[in-house]
């Protein structure tokens, strides 16, 4: 690479790190080309990007970014993996892949902001999607609805089954 091609690389990672909200950080070495392939498949599923990187280029990028703290961490084989939007299934897919593949190595990681570490990412990875507490809350939300309703409806039920009572037995008088 020559000194122009640097630095639009350069350029083009900073633009990647100043929009990626959650970033994870690991080194890959001895990784076939199929399972980095693998790997590349998962990652791209939820929606993020994952990029090999040259560390000296990776921690000129990082300044004036949400992972500059991270700086330093750039050192043997590195790769990136990131998106902008759901930490939870891209730290689900790296420490599923990682179980499997143990010469897949997590570094560190940034999430909103915050670093995080190996005990952090495996936390995440045990949260629930989105998805599925968005429909938790709403369960709980629409079962206060569903009792009140029910406890309305009630009252009118049993004032019908007393009338009707009352009428089959004749109380009322016509």
């Amino acid at each position: 690479m020559d000194r122009d091609d640097k630095q639009k690389e350069i350029e083009a990672l900073h633009e990647e790190f100043k929009r990626a909200k959650n970033l994870f950080l690991a080194g890959f070495q001895g990784l076939t080309v199929g399972q980095d392939t693998e790997l590349r498949r998962n990652i791209r599923s939820t929606g993020s990007k994952y990029k090999v990187v040259k560390n000296t280029l990776a921690q000129r990028a990082a300044k004036n970014t949400g992972i500059e703290s991270m700086q330093d961490r750039f050192t043997g084989s590195s790769a990136v993996a990131y998106n902008e939007k759901d930490a939870v299934a891209l730290a689900k897919v790296l420490t599923t892949y990682a179980k499997n593949n143990p010469l897949f190595v997590f570094k560190t990681g940034v999430v909103e902001g915050r670093v995080v570490g190996l005990a952090d990412l495996e936390q995440l990875a045990n949260l629930p999607s989105k998805e599925e507490l968005i429909s938790k809350l709403m369960f709980l939300l629409n079962s206060q609805a569903r009792r009140l309703a029910t406890a309305v409806g009630g009252v009118a039920r049993s004032l019908a089954v007393v009338l009707s009572q009352a009428a089959e037995q004749k109380k009322f008088n016509e």
